[in-house]
């Protein structure tokens, strides 16, 4: 790996980190057509840099996590199912599914499917919804942080643990877990964006913990740079995920989902 790949796996984890399409997938994907080997060192990175885009959201939103009442607790209980099964799963998920370009293809075009099948039945649902917003399912949208209860927030959480596999996607895991709960799309999508604050920064330090002593200076700026382009290509994703949703629903991305998962396939098999 050089500095110009890290720096453009770097823009691609920042762009794809708080969509629904996977950016461990992406990245995982993307340096086997640049023919980049998936070393220990690589594995790393694809998981560290997603550090810079987390900045990103920490950045923009740490007055709602730390000001806003009770967010911040609630998405400490999301953020517990998937810590407790990445502590255990760590081991394997990186020794087999991290760089398994077969699994990645297969949870993105699967993803894709689920997330299109997923908004037309929601829709059909919501589409049922009487006066006063309560649903057939006995809960009512929440719009505001504040108003997500534990029991969502668990259970968006334990959704959120399935995104271990690669190419399941943190943000589709999360957004859908957070729908089917009843928070509305604004809201479901900026605790998701709050959610991986925590995730990924426990991810990147479990792993880092591990593995820093066998890193090169060479490598350390590597990270770097990933970490830096990360960073700022999260800033414009955030902004264009939020305007997105206001007049759009997800299909888009099931659609783009198994898109790429059929071009990846075929340029790479």
């Amino acid at each position: 790996m050089d500095f110009l790949q890290s720096a453009f796996l770097g823009a691609v984890e920042g762009i794809t980190e708080f969509l629904p399409v996977s950016s461990t997938g992406h990245l995982i994907l993307i340096s086997h057509v640049l023919g980049i080997a998936s070393t220990e060192f690589v594995k790393s990175f694809e998981i560290a840099i997603q550090l810079g885009a987390i900045f990103a959201v920490v950045l923009l939103y740490w007055r709602k996590l730390f000001i806003e009442r009770g967010v911040l607790a609630r998405v400490v209980v999301a953020f517990v199912p998937t810590a407790v099964l990445g502590f255990f799963f760590y081991p394997f998920i990186k020794a087999y599914l991290l760089g398994n370009v077969s699994v990645v293809l297969w949870a993105l075009f699967l993803g894709g499917v689920f997330l299109i099948v997923f908004e037309f039945w929601y829709s059909k649902k919501l589409s049922r919804l009487p006066v006063g917003g309560q649903t057939t399912f006995n809960f009512q949208l929440s719009t505001s942080l504040s108003d997500v209860t534990i029991r969502q927030a668990a259970i968006i959480g334990l959704c959120q643990s399935v995104s271990m596999i690669p190419g399941v996607s943190r943000a589709a895991a999360t957004i859908v877990g957070g729908m089917l709960v009843g928070l509305s799309r604004e809201a479901v999508v900026e605790f998701s964006f709050l959610l991986a604050i925590p995730t990924m920064t426990a991810a990147t330090g479990l792993d880092l913990f591990k593995t820093s002593a066998v890193f090169s200076g060479n490598e350390w700026l590597l990270l770097a740079v990933g970490f830096i382009s990360a960073f700022i290509f999260a800033l414009l994703a955030v902004k264009f995920l939020l305007s997105f949703i206001k007049h759009h629903t997800f299909i888009g991305f099931g659609i783009y989902r198994i898109c790429a998962a059929a071009l990846f396939f075929l340029f790479l098999f």
